[in-house]
């Protein structure tokens, strides 16, 4: 775990380089920028440092991000390194605007129940690939040993049990259903026989959300509990003419204009556009 203003740095860092290369800015030349504006007394400005390098080196920032696992996670190495990937679909926009948002929920006390979900609907919504994006996930300081282990467990089990099962079985909302259905019966009281890593809350949400579509259950955290939402890519619009190119434009729509005249009227006179006579109009 880093510090606060670490964390907040990081996500100025995000969001002010996704800002310059959509302005055009180099790479390069906008990581040196940000570099001279993050805090001097935080470890960003080294770290921008090696990017920079690796980047004049390589071609790429992940691979400088996975050499400073002390300061990215391995989250943050596996989105950059989608983003980066020459055969993916996935835009480097939303990946630096992912990392802006979670750097930002981190530099606000983040816990583990609201960050696995970030993560999990960064990779559904996305569709980046499970396996190892989940191993990323799950390699955090953030998650203990039991959390860890379950994040494992549903890397193998994502695609066969809904995700919104495999929360419910791990809240007290399901051993409190699981006591009453055996005071119902007259059973032995049931008691938990796994680490709970979810509240209450998650469990009646993830309990409302069984068998419906895993989008409607991450909207209903964030609509309740507050967890961070994933950012949706904007659509590209085009940037709207300048009034000098719009009279540039008419100025070509009036000179075809007046070709069609001439030519409609017997056709068009050719030897003003002969460049010895241009030439000779010069000289008298």
């Amino acid at each position: 775990m880093l510090d606060r203003e670490e964390y907040i740095e990081q996500a100025y860092l995000f969001r002010v380089f996704a800002e310059r290369i959509a302005a055009g800015i180099a790479a390069q030349e906008a990581l040196v920028a940000i570099s001279q504006e993050v805090l001097a007394t935080s470890k960003l400005p080294m770290a921008i440092d090696y990017l920079v390098g690796e980047l004049k080196l390589v071609g790429t920032l992940s691979t400088a991000m996975a050499r400073l696992p002390h300061y990215f996670s391995a989250f943050q190495t596996f989105v950059m390194a989608q983003a980066e990937c020459d055969e993916g679909r996935f835009d480097m926009r939303t990946a630096l605007s992912m990392l802006e948002r979670e750097a930002s929920y981190r530099a606000e006390n983040a816990v583990p129940q609201g960050l696995f979900f970030y993560r999990f609907e960064c990779l559904s919504r996305n569709r980046l690939d499970y396996t190892h994006g989940l191993l990323a996930v799950a390699d955090d300081s953030l998650f203990d040993e039991a959390w860890q282990t379950w994040i494992h467990t549903v890397s193998r089990q994502v695609g066969f049990i809904d995700l919104a099962d495999l929360v419910f079985v791990r809240s007290p909302e399901y051993w409190r259903l699981e006591r009453r259905d055996a005071l119902l019966a007259g059973r032995e009281e049931a008691q938990p026989d796994r680490a709970i890593l979810f509240g209450e809350k998650e469990g009646r949400i993830a309990r409302a959300n069984r068998g419906k579509d895993p989008l409607f259950f991450f909207a209903a955290l964030e609509r309740q509990l507050g967890y961070p939402s994933v950012p949706r890519p904007a659509p590209l619009t085009p940037n709207a003419e300048t009034p000098a190119a719009i009279a540039r434009r008419l100025d070509r729509i009036e000179t075809r204009v007046k070709l069609l005249e001439e030519e409609s009227r017997g056709g068009i006179d050719l030897s003003r556009f002969d460049p010895k006579n241009f030439t000779l109009s010069q000289e008298t």
